[in-house]
């Protein structure tokens, strides 16, 4: 009996135990080409989750123009699953319209090295974007008194109104972009053998719309229209305007920067439409046209 025991027991704990094998077997994870994803791998993953605190989309705003300069600053920012992956510093000039910032630079016209700096504008700025898009954070941009920073190595501008304008767009949410391409757009009509001078037109695009415009024209001497006028050499009021010639226009300006579109006009060119607009504008709108045909 004793033996019968032992031997029944024997075969009940192997029986045990291949059972427990073939269970280990059937749990198994199948045969895959695909990556292990580590613990570090998951991790990270899910703190990416945890800093995607944006929507995605577009972002813009502007800070106010520099009264000296006519330069007004914005921040153009790209969200893609909820982290910034592109960032754009620029600004357009309010007084003369034509070319954003960084072309100006990149083109040498604005001479930050020429006055002593290390590097040019366009340079400056394309790091404190990168580091935007590093931190995801404009207030990680830290700011001096002036303005300035030493969070971002090789930038000495100021850089106030790119984290002004950052935070504002980050903060006013996505916006939809306008039909045209970012730029600065010229055209210019055909000298006017009477008044001797001829129109001209320039305007700025920034996330697809036109914010900057100047209407002016230009003599034979190479003189501007509005500055011509600014400088009372012009003389609209001697000759019994109400207005100067700058002042006029500029209502005419901010008319297509609100319209974007022409007035009715009269068959001479002028227009009942813009209160205290007594010159001839008809031009400017064609021209602006004419202009905008290489933004499509």
């Amino acid at each position: 009996m004793k033996k019968t025991t032992v031997i029944l027991s024997t075969a009940l704990i192997l029986g045990g135990l291949l059972a427990g094998c073939g269970n280990n077997t059937d749990n198994a994870p199948a045969a895959t080409n695909a990556p292990t994803e580590t613990n570090a791998a998951a991790n990270s993953s899910n703190t990416g989750t945890e800093a995607a605190k944006y929507k995605d989309g577009t972002y813009y705003a502007t800070v106010e123009a520099d009264a000296k300069t006519g330069w007004q600053t914005y921040a153009l920012l790209t969200v893609e699953g909820g982290k910034i992956t592109k960032a754009d510093w620029n600004a357009f000039n309010v007084n003369s319209a034509g070319d954003l910032k960084k072309k100006v630079s990149e083109d040498g016209k604005y001479g930050m090295k020429a006055g002593g700096a290390s590097s040019e504008w366009h340079e400056q700025a394309a790091k404190a974007e990168a580091f935007l898009i590093e931190k995801q954070d404009p207030a990680a941009i830290t700011l001096d008194a002036e303005g300035k920073t030493d969070a971002i190595s090789g930038v000495s501008v100021h850089v106030t109104d790119f984290v002004k304008a950052a935070e504002a767009a980050l903060a006013a949410g996505p916006v939809e972009a306008g039909q045209y391409k970012d730029g600065g757009y010229h055209a210019e009509g055909e000298m006017d053998k009477e008044s001797g001078w001829k129109s001209t037109v320039d305007l700025t695009v920034a996330n697809g719309n036109i914010v900057a415009v100047k209407f002016s024209g230009v003599n034979a001497a190479g003189d501007d229209k509005k500055q011509f006028s600014v400088d009372g050499k012009y003389g609209m009021k001697a000759g019994g305007a109400q207005a100067e010639w700058h002042e006029e226009i500029a209502k005419v300006e901010q008319y297509y920067l609100e319209k974007g579109t022409a007035p009715e006009l009269t068959a001479e060119g002028k227009t009942d439409a813009i209160s205290g607009v007594s010159i001839h504008v008809g031009e400017y709108f064609t021209l602006a046209e004419k202009a905008l045909e290489g933004a499509k």
